[in-house]
Protein backbone atom coordinates (compact mmCIF):
# COMPACT_ATOMS: atom_id res chain seq x y z
CA UNK A 1 0.00 0.00 0.00
CA UNK A 2 1.11 3.36 -0.73
CA UNK A 3 1.99 5.97 1.86
CA UNK A 4 0.66 9.36 1.28
CA UNK A 5 1.19 12.15 3.56
CA UNK A 6 -2.39 14.24 3.66
CA UNK A 7 -3.61 17.45 4.03
CA UNK A 8 -6.31 18.39 5.71
CA UNK A 9 -8.17 21.64 3.83
CA UNK A 10 -11.14 23.95 4.44
CA UNK A 11 -13.08 25.78 1.32
CA UNK A 12 -13.44 29.43 1.81
CA UNK A 13 -15.49 30.94 -0.49
CA UNK A 14 -16.76 34.80 -0.17
CA UNK A 15 -18.53 37.07 -1.97
CA UNK A 16 -18.51 41.35 -1.61
CA UNK A 17 -20.86 43.34 -2.22
CA UNK A 18 -18.15 46.06 -3.54
CA UNK A 19 -17.37 43.60 -6.40
CA UNK A 20 -21.17 45.18 -7.54
CA UNK A 21 -22.78 42.74 -10.06
CA UNK A 22 -19.83 40.23 -11.18
CA UNK A 23 -20.43 37.24 -13.67
CA UNK A 24 -21.39 34.53 -12.40
CA UNK A 25 -17.74 33.02 -12.05
CA UNK A 26 -17.90 34.92 -8.81
CA UNK A 27 -20.78 33.59 -7.32
CA UNK A 28 -20.20 31.90 -4.24
CA UNK A 29 -21.69 28.25 -5.39
CA UNK A 30 -19.37 28.35 -9.06
CA UNK A 31 -16.53 29.35 -6.35
CA UNK A 32 -16.66 26.22 -4.84
CA UNK A 33 -17.21 23.89 -8.00
CA UNK A 34 -13.82 25.78 -8.81
CA UNK A 35 -12.06 24.49 -6.25
CA UNK A 36 -13.45 21.25 -5.80
CA UNK A 37 -12.89 20.42 -9.85
CA UNK A 38 -9.05 21.94 -8.89
CA UNK A 39 -8.41 19.26 -5.88
CA UNK A 40 -10.43 16.41 -7.29
CA UNK A 41 -7.48 14.64 -8.79
CA UNK A 42 -5.28 15.20 -5.75
CA UNK A 43 -4.97 12.73 -3.53
CA UNK A 44 -2.93 14.04 -0.93
CA UNK A 45 -5.88 16.73 0.05
CA UNK A 46 -9.03 15.69 1.67
CA UNK A 47 -11.53 18.70 2.36
CA UNK A 48 -12.55 18.74 6.19
CA UNK A 49 -14.75 21.86 5.89
CA UNK A 50 -16.70 24.28 3.17
CA UNK A 51 -17.29 27.67 4.70
CA UNK A 52 -18.97 30.88 2.85
CA UNK A 53 -18.96 34.22 3.74
CA UNK A 54 -20.84 37.34 1.63
CA UNK A 55 -19.70 40.70 2.86
CA UNK A 56 -21.56 43.73 3.25
CA UNK A 57 -19.10 45.73 2.45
Amino acid sequence: MENIKTYNAVIYCRLSREDGDKSESDSIGNQKALIMDFIKDKRDIKVVSVKSEMSLS
